[in-house]
């Protein structure tokens, strides 16, 4: 395979996965750029907007635009840090409440995406996935 196929089979995958997303989202008024920031706060705790971009690869205009979303619906707060110009995001209990129902949500479309794929596959995609996600950091 030429690098040039590799990367738009990539990009046509992750586009496409990503519609889907937001198609399984829809209902509950979210996206999945929402949905990343919410899973991490819920794993993570409590982070700066700088230390959400650099997890998630995201510039910090559009993670700004996310976040003031979130903050309208009521699912983050931004609490000041110790340096005024640092604010911490954290989930609301809004969120909290209702994040089983997006989980459940993203979690059934997860295991609908690989319905087809025998475990042993899912298990190498996941190692494949982590190893090359490990290299490029």
């Amino acid at each position: 395979m030429h690098s040039h196929e590799l990367f738009h089979t990539l990009h046509q995958l992750s586009r496409h996965l990503t519609n889907k997303l937001n198609e399984v989202l829809k209902s509950f008024g979210l996206y999945g750029a929402q949905w990343a920031v919410i899973f991490v706060l819920k794993s993570k705790g409590s982070l700066t907007q700088k230390e959400l971009c650099e997890y998630l690869f995201v510039e910090a205009p559009p993670m700004t635009r996310t976040i003031q979303r979130l903050v309208k619906q009521g699912y983050v707060k931004q609490v000041p840090g110790k340096d005024k110009r640092e604010k911490h995001i954290q989930l609301t209990e809004e969120a909290l409440n209702e994040y089983p129902k997006w989980e459940k949500a993203v979690t059934d479309h997860n295991q609908s995406l690989l319905k087809n794929f025998p475990d042993e596959s899912q298990e190498q995609l996941f190692a494949l996935q982590s190893a090359w996600l490990k290299n490029l950091l």
